[in-house]
């Protein structure tokens, strides 16, 4: 797969699902502790996203943290915006910040 290719579906992933969550393993079944956190904490807001496993592919995987510019996964879009990661994810959670961001962008989830 080539650099372009790559590029190409980590913006088509992003341009058309609210929240995107790329992540180790699946929502259902998180592969570590990091993508479970932040999986737990939007399934906690019912918010929908979709979970993208980046261990299918390394050169996916390693394409989605040059896309970002942040070195770890799990890493959070919300409307095409880059979030962050499980601590910045968290912290968001804890503060009441993700649901003021998510809130700010329309995106819909039980509160």
């Amino acid at each position: 797969m080539s650099d372009t290719s790559v590029t190409e579906r980590i913006e088509s992933e992003i341009n058309n699902n609210d929240v995107v969550l790329f992540m180790k393993g699946s929502p259902m079944m998180p592969q570590c502790g990091f993508s479970a956190a932040v999986t737990q904490v939007l399934t906690m807001l019912n918010v929908k996203f979709k979970g993208i496993d980046v261990l299918q592919d390394a050169g996916f995987r390693e394409g989605v943290k040059e896309f970002s510019s942040w070195p770890t996964i799990p890493q959070l879009y919300v409307k095409g915006e880059f979030v962050g990661g499980c601590d910045i994810v968290r912290e968001m959670h804890d503060s009441g910040e993700l649901k003021q961001l998510l809130d700010s962008k329309g995106v819909e989830y039980a509160s």
